[in-house]
């Protein structure tokens, strides 16, 4: 990070609405006190699930890296999203913020939370965009360079990055994910946030900021815009 785009992120972005605020609301939405409420790709110390103890019924975190430091009150299984270790029909909210660009069989992971998932609940992921550029740069790189780029972009520990795969980041992927699972789109939308795969750069950020004003000005850009925010729902 430089102090240019630092300074310029706090001028441009001091009252933004970042993606994961806008993926918590609608998590919030969805839960009740008698929710169970699982985190695919919760993390090895479960940071957004810690988030809603003591606002839902039970919490269940999945991860495949080992757990540290997880709070009293949350349920955690070392497992694959595509084999989970929980009964049919049994978890009423899925949520998953960051993970799904890693998914290799994305198949298989829609149709196992179908089968966990109880009539009428729901999915909620929010996932990179295809068609933002930070996700164009991150397939033409290949995967083995990731963890050291992301340390020296974003802080990131290497233990901490995983392999992109980028194969439900469209929405001719998610509707076709979907309906082979049994799984209804109930809402799709695009946003942005501040350019921090830039922050590096005082210049670079500046050009970011300018390519997410537009994206987010023009809705015909909206395609351009980072993230991507799903709801699925179970009929």
């Amino acid at each position: 990070m430089t102090e240019m785009a630092d300074k310029l992120r706090a001028r441009f972005y001091s009252d933004s609405n970042h993606p994961y605020r806008i993926f918590d609301r609608q998590v919030t939405a969805l839960l009740t006190p008698d929710t169970v409420l699982m985190d695919a790709g919760c993390g090895r110390s479960v940071p957004v699930l810690r988030t809603y103890l003591g606002r839902a019924k039970h919490l269940i975190g999945i991860e495949m890296v080992d757990f540290a430091d997880v709070p009293a009150g949350i349920e955690t299984h070392n497992a694959d999203l595509a084999k989970l270790p929980l009964a049919s029909s049994s978890v009423d909210l899925i949520m998953s913020r960051s993970v799904f660009e890693h998914l290799q069989d994305p198949d298989a992971v829609y149709r196992e939370f179908q089968r966990v998932l109880k009539p009428g609940g729901s999915v909620v992921f929010l996932t990179a965009n295809m068609w933002d550029y930070g996700t164009q740069v991150a397939r033409l790189v290949p995967n083995r360079f990731h963890a050291k780029i992301i340390k020296k972009v974003e802080g990131r520990a290497e233990e901490d990055t995983f392999p992109t795969a980028y194969k439900t980041n469209t929405p001719a992927d998610v509707n076709r994910l979907a309906k082979s699972a049994g799984l209804a789109v109930s809402s799709f939308e695009y946003l942005n946030q501040y350019p921090n795969y830039l922050m590096f750069n005082g210049l670079l950020f500046l050009l970011g900021v300018g390519y997410e004003r537009l994206t987010s000005r023009f809705d015909s850009l909206k395609f351009l815009r980072g993230w991507i925010l799903v709801t699925l729902k179970k009929p």
